[in-house]
């Protein structure tokens, strides 16, 4: 894959407060853009128009496009409501910007679906193979899975703006080939 001495790093923040984290990551995509560096992905949003169970929502933090992840299976239904034609387009997008240059990549989080070995994963190896450092959480219940994936590519990282930008800073320096 990649020599030992140039890993592609990856910030894994916690997700047990979720949507904190989805947040923290919009804003440090926002910052990083207003310095002038490309970056691309998705996060997460949940919705709560009048729904008992909150709509899931991915969006691209550049367009804003969203890809609802959460289907209506009707009142009552208790199956899974995943959509995974839209999770496949998300994780599309991600891909084809992993082609396109960016200096980051976003990928809202490796959870359920990516322990399975689906999901966002494609997404992940994509940015992996273009050597683009990514910026993800990950989920308390899978964090065994996740160690395997990312094996010593991933640092944990605490949820705050100062720790992202330390670890951007080291990411840069560390990817400069002599």
């Amino acid at each position: 894959m990649f020599p030992l001495q140039y890993p592609v790093p990856i910030a894994a923040l916690p997700s047990e407060h979720e949507i904190d984290v989805q947040d923290l990551m919009r804003q440090f995509a926002r910052l990083l853009s207003r310095d002038g560096v490309p970056v691309s992905g998705v996060t997460q949003d949940r919705e709560y128009k009048g729904a008992l169970k909150p709509k899931i929502i991915l969006r691209d933090i550049n367009s804003s496009h969203a890809y609802a992840l959460s289907q209506d299976l009707g009142p009552g239904s208790v199956a899974c409501n995943l959509d995974t034609s839209e999770l496949a387009l998300a994780c599309g997008a991600i891909e084809k910007s992993a082609q396109s240059g960016v200096d980051l990549i976003f990928i809202s989080k490796f959870s359920k679906q990516e322990a399975s070995g689906y999901g966002l994963c494609d997404a992940f190896r994509s940015a992996m193979l273009a050597r683009i450092p990514v910026v993800t959480a990950v989920s308390p219940h899978y964090r065994n899975e996740w160690r395997q994936f990312s094996g010593p590519l991933s640092e944990d990282i605490s949820p705050n703006i100062s720790a992202l930008t330390e670890w951007w800073l080291r990411a840069q320096k560390n990817l400069i080939l002599p």
